[in-house]
């Protein structure tokens, strides 16, 4: 099935803020010059439980999709408008939403529930839900691909200024290092990750609670320890000896190897590692520092081929249990393989 697609998260998500507007014109500019497309697919980062694969949007889906703000604030309202743009300038031709929850739909429900009062979960769907899943399932799929055939465990590494891991086997989803927002997991360039919840109720008790909620989302992580959540920064900073991205450094390196391993145990073991987003693609310091962290488990790297990667390749020592790759992010291409699917029915 071949298909002119227009990503819209390419061509619109530079004219939506985190407040949810989307300039018109900006989207008009965007779209100029673009044959008409074929399809659209729409990057969606939340699904709930409604939605577990991509989904053609009509009226209903997308009630359904703004009825889910309240689990994603932040980022549903920006890929709503951008949505309702592209529709007003392309009403009649087909929409589907691709969602980041979607992947890990499949967590089994061991990984997925919290163990919190049954009405919790039940009427207020607290769960984990994870996130990133489409650079996720990309990089699981694309690691098949470099490897020459199906690879039974992978953890992906989808590091960024925000991050999260997933456990994948046998290409699903069966555990990952976000849940029920994208503030829990790994440390990031602003957010803190997991932190003792014990700790936000007595910070709750003691500042407001909007402001302790400011804090962990945008004054944490990276920029709390360093100063900076660029972690090019950090590390020239760490290089010249500055003791506070010498301490960011550890404490960033400590959460991915426990993430990296509390992710092959769920998997029982491990067959490939792979990192992907803009630190992971591009920080042979975050590789190195992973690698050696997780020898015990068959992980071992090529100093050279690691710090001269570019693009999609193994960086592994020949003898290595566990390939290590690089691969670049394509949320676009699995957006339009899942646009794809639902229209080819």
């Amino acid at each position: 099935m071949k298909l002119r697609l227009l990503g819209a998260a390419d061509t619109v998500e530079r004219s939506a803020d985190l407040a949810g507007g989307v300039d018109p014109a900006q989207v008009t500019d965007a779209l100029r010059g673009w044959p008409v497309p074929d399809a659209v697919g729409h990057r969606v980062v939340h699904g709930g439980t409604s939605f577990t694969v991509p989904v053609r949007i009509d009226a209903a889906v997308r009630a359904r999709l703004a009825e889910l703000t309240d689990l994603a604030p932040l980022h549903q309202p920006p890929a709503l408008a951008a949505l309702d743009a592209v529709t007003a300038l392309l009403p009649d031709v087909p929409a589907v939403a691709c969602l980041d929850t979607a992947f890990h739909a499949t967590l089994p429900s061991a990984a997925a529930t919290y163990p919190v009062p049954r009405e919790w979960r039940e009427r207020l769907g607290v769960r984990r839900y994870g996130f990133h899943g489409l650079s996720h399932a990309y990089c699981a799929g694309r690691v098949a691909e470099l490897l020459g055939g199906p690879v039974r465990r992978i953890v992906t590494c989808h590091l960024g200024a925000g991050a999260s891991l997933a456990a994948v086997l046998d290409g699903r989803s069966v555990d990952t290092t976000m849940g029920f927002t994208p503030l829990d997991g790994l440390v990031m360039a602003t957010r803190s990750g997991s932190v003792d919840p014990g700790l936000v109720l007595w910070l709750c008790a003691r500042l407001p609670p909007d402001e302790v909620a400011a804090a962990l989302e945008y004054r944490s992580g990276l920029t709390a320890l360093a100063g900076s959540g660029d972690l090019r920064i950090v590390e020239a900073a760490a290089a010249r000896g500055d003791p506070d991205a010498l301490l960011a450094l550890d404490v960033h390196t400590h959460h991915l190897v426990a993430g990296i391993a509390a992710m092959a145990a769920a998997l029982g073991g491990l067959d490939a590692l792979a990192f992907t987003g803009g630190v992971g693609e591009h920080s042979a310091g975050v590789r190195g520092r992973a690698a050696r962290g997780l020898a015990f488990l068959g992980v071992d790297v090529d100093g050279p081929l690691n710090r001269s990667a570019r693009g999609d390749v193994d960086v592994s020592t020949p003898n290595a249990r566990v390939r290590t790759l690089v691969v670049t992010a394509r949320e676009d291409l699995e957006i339009a393989r899942g646009t794809r699917r639902v229209l080819a029915g």
